[in-house]
């Protein structure tokens, strides 16, 4: 059986989502994952697909790939190569499918990135850009720049269209990681210390990066470009956690600690990259997304907080 689109990672987070959006839509679409889950469109099940499989009966008849399957981003990596890890997954799986996907006629092949290919923090006002110069970081960053670079040497070869985009954080129903235990710690109802936390930090609600990633799969002028997406408004992690606890119905009790206190506390735990995730900034330029494709985030921060709530509290 032939499918219009194939999406990897299709009982992950954003893959699931995406799938089933396109499922509702009446597309043809069949998902790619490592174990089976309770889902409404056809799907092949590879326990491992780093291994390279034969993919060519899963793409016959595949108009547009979208490859959202990663080893994502590990707070305490416990193995002794974490680079080798991720560069095994992150880009030699998607070398691997995407030359498959050219052979099989593959029209285009739409890659879910990451900002960290840009960096892990911004200055004030001055946000990450698809054309800046690439920065990653850390091995999860490295892998996916990398595996970038092997996309444009496929599409130079074959002729594939791609699609690039990186998003910073993901968050909506189901969301788990650092965004969950913020969701858990607003719940709880104890005071906050982030009052005088003044950073700007981009994220993207999964319905307006889902709708973003079907754009980019048939719009004509995305075709070999790389996009830097979030929702368009930046908000601190005090402004953050003041609006998740507004759609909990709770007071914000939030307290002021001077910043400089977190920063000395995270030298002096080794823990430093965790709090500048808390106090520092990351913004994302998104505009490429709106001059290019006419495109605009079909949800606000305050829809998407809501709905990331509702589910949470369920």
């Amino acid at each position: 059986m032939s499918y219009q689109y194939l999406v990897t990672g299709a009982s992950g987070f954003v893959g699931s989502a995406i799938a089933a959006r396109l499922h509702a839509e009446g597309a043809g679409v069949c998902g790619l994952c490592r174990s089976i889950s309770a889902l409404e469109f056809p799907v092949t099940v590879l326990p491992d697909m780093a291994n390279r499989a034969d993919l060519a009966d899963q793409l016959a008849g595949v108009d547009v790939v979208i490859h959202c399957a990663a080893r994502v981003h590990i707070m305490r990596d416990s193995v002794d190569n974490p680079l080798a890890e991720f560069l095994s997954v992150n880009r030699d799986l998607t070398e691997s499918l995407a030359r498959q996907a050219a052979e099989a006629g593959v029209k285009r092949f739409v890659f879910l990135s990451s900002i960290k290919v840009n960096g892990e923090t911004t200055s004030a006002g001055e946000p990450f850009r698809p054309s800046d110069a690439p920065g990653p970081s850390d091995s999860y960053g490295i892998s996916k720049k990398e595996a970038e670079d092997a996309l444009h040497e496929i599409a130079r070869a074959t002729g594939m269209e791609i699609v690039i985009i990186r998003s910073p954080l993901v968050y909506g129903p189901g969301v788990k990681g650092n965004f969950e235990s913020l969701l858990k710690l607003s719940d709880s109802g104890v005071p906050i210390p982030l009052k005088a936390v003044k950073n700007k930090r981009s994220m993207v609600f999964l319905g307006n990066l889902v709708d973003f990633v079907i754009h980019c799969s048939k719009a004509p002028l995305a075709a070999n470009e790389t996009f830097t997406i979030s929702d368009g408004r930046d908000l601190s992690t005090a402004e953050l956690v003041a609006m998740i606890r507004g759609a909990m119905g709770r007071p914000k009790r939030l307290l002021p600690v001077p910043v400089v206190l977190f920063r000395l506390a995270g030298m002096l735990t080794g823990k430093s990259a965790a709090v500048d995730r808390l106090v520092g900034s990351l913004q994302v330029d998104s505009s490429k997304a709106s001059t290019v494709l006419d495109w605009a985030p079909p949800y606000s921060v305050e829809q998407g907080i809501a709905a990331t709530v509702v589910n949470f509290q369920r």
